[in-house]
């Protein structure tokens, strides 16, 4: 009881951790303003473990792996633990498991970026409807806009309703079931 009430807690810390880190980096890969409350929540939240790790790992074609790496190895760790607690140290050591292991973080990392892309999506269409001025607004259609674009091209608004974030949140839902 005691270990499925730890795994919990650490699931939801690590969860959240890597979905601001997450959220970090995409917000830099898309160019959105930092100059809001979320973005200042996520620079706050994650600048303890992003600047140290700027100063030894260089971004990539633009890309801030100083934010990516870490929600990786965030997902790395979760999965040892639960294997250390489920299976014991001879069962994470031995064989192709620690291979598992990275693959399987590498696809729980891909899932919580779709899902911060499906609950963007989910925000800024009701921000649409409730505030179109909030202060989130603009950085939420600043984020999912390279998403959303490609869809508008193929399927206009049809009387004035955009159905590009319905449209998105569907393939994101099939990505889901294939990761």
């Amino acid at each position: 009881m005691f270990t499925q009430a730890g795994l919990f807690l650490l699931d939801a810390l690590i969860g959240f951790l890597t979905f601001a880190l997450l959220l970090r980096f995409y917000m830099q890969a898309f160019r959105v303003s930092f100059r809001n409350q979320v973005g200042a929540f996520v620079v706050q939240l994650t600048n303890w473990l992003v600047m140290p790790l700027r100063k030894v790992l260089p971004g990539l074609f633009g890309l801030d792996l100083a934010s990516l790496l870490p929600a990786y190895l965030l997902q790395v760790l979760l999965l040892f633990a639960v294997f250390l607690l489920r299976g014991g140290l001879d069962v994470v050591v031995t064989g192709t498991l620690p291979g598992l292991i990275f693959w399987t973080a590498l696809l729980a990392t891909l899932r919580i970026s779709v899902y911060l892309l499906i609950g963007a999506l989910f925000l800024q269409a009701i921000l649409s409807w409730v505030n179109s001025h909030s202060p989130l607004a603009q950085p939420l259609a600043q984020l999912t806009r390279p998403f959303l674009d490609p869809i508008r091209r193929i399927v206009p608004p049809i009387a004035a309703i955009d159905l590009s974030p319905l449209i998105a949140i569907l393939l994101a839902q099939v990505v889901l079931i294939f990761l």
